[in-house]
């Protein structure tokens, strides 16, 4: 099986592992990639789902690592690949100069991305008439696995000894929406010069678009190297019922916002998250992935994955074969307008660990 289909059945159907303590502890709840292991394949760092329940019936197994760290997975009892797991980070076992964790401040995502969500709370979450239907941002809140707010010094600290320990090469900062009007971008920037004053990290910032497009400017000289805006969803009557607090922010604001970030940013290093397998189809997909492409923003596509205690908790996830029909193309699509993932500065279009449209690009050169 060609790699690139066989990550994009894994990360479908999630695995099941026969030794969980393999490799870095894996996530549950919160932002970004949740109910994951990092695992490497033929090269590739990627984030597959173990805790969701489609995962506890895949028929995918990660047998124990040998004594070289390498571990068989197996399809229905055949061997089809083999998989290392990334180390737990030397980072996590320090904590800041004020006593908290550094595994609560920020977290190591694929194989070298420092991630945090600044602030772990959002003023959609606390409304389930607002929320987004998929999000779990307050998960690990509420298990006291991070804390609310992190400071600047706290991220500049963290962010310091993962690169001198680690070798982390690049950082994700996201946050929960805290207001109707600069949607987060204000303690992006603070946090964003605290960690450049402390380490030559490239950095990308995600927020919803702010109101008013100074604010790129403003990110861009805080030492912020690359922006994300997600749609998430793409369709008007999806977005109203996945995301109803996030769709009153019009799709119009999105490409406007698109527009006046790129020429501050640079072609390719504003990105958006586009989650497939929520009721978009993949003509849609792919039609929103053309327009953007043409705006020179990075689409970055990646199966839905349902997380536990979220409304979607039991919505499937999208087929190998739905992801192939959108992957395929797309990675066409951005070969032929030479606007690739490994020219993104930093965040998550750069890492591709939770999707399996980089390897796809790879395939497609």
């Amino acid at each position: 099986m060609p790699t690139e289909r066989l990550i994009n059945a894994l990360q479908s159907y999630g695995v099941r592992l026969a030794d969980s303590r393999s490799g870095a502890p894996s996530r549950r709840g919160g932002a970004g990639p949740s109910d994951h292991k990092a695992m490497t394949i033929a090269g590739r760092t990627v984030m597959v789902p173990v805790h969701t329940e489609a995962a506890f019936d895949s028929p995918f197994l990660v047998r124990r690592p040998d004594l070289d760290g390498v571990s068989v997975i197996e399809h229905d009892g055949a061997v089809i690949g083999r998989v290392t797991f990334p180390g737990k980070p030397r980072f996590y076992a320090l904590s800041t100069f004020d006593g908290v964790p550094y595994a609560k401040i920020a977290v190591l995502h694929g194989r070298d991305v420092l991630a945090t969500t600044v602030l772990q709370t959002c003023i959609r979450y606390a409304s389930r008439t607002k929320t987004c239907q998929f999000c779990s941002i307050g998960q690990s809140l509420a298990a006291g696995r991070t804390v609310a707010r992190k400071t600047p010094e706290q991220l500049a600290e963290v962010a310091r000894a993962a690169v001198l320990l680690d070798g982390v090469k690049h950082m994700v900062m996201t946050t929960g929406t805290p207001n109707a009007t600069d949607r987060g971008a204000s303690i992006l920037c603070e946090s964003a010069f605290a960690v450049k004053a402390a380490v030559d990290l490239p950095i990308q910032a995600q927020c919803e678009p702010p109101d008013d497009d100074r604010w790129f400017e403003r990110m861009k000289a805080s030492g912020i190297d690359a922006l994300g805006m997600h749609l998430e969803v793409v369709t008007p009557e999806v977005r109203a019922r996945i995301m109803p607090g996030k769709a009153s922010v019009p799709l119009e604001r999105y490409y406007d916002a698109f527009a006046a970030a790129v020429p501050v940013f640079g072609r390719g290093q504003v990105s958006t998250y586009i989650l497939a397998g929520l009721g978009d189809a993949p003509e849609a997909i792919l039609a929103m992935a053309e327009r953007l492409i043409g705006m020179d923003v990075y689409p970055f596509v990646v199966p839905f994955v349902p997380i536990s205690g979220t409304p979607l908790e039991s919505h499937p996830a999208p087929s190998p074969d739905f992801m192939h029909a959108i992957l395929q193309p797309l990675s066409e699509m951005l070969g032929r307008a030479n606007l690739r993932s490994t020219d993104i500065k930093a965040g998550c279009g750069r890492c591709g660990a939770c999707s399996a449209l980089s390897t796809y690009e790879r395939a497609a050169a």
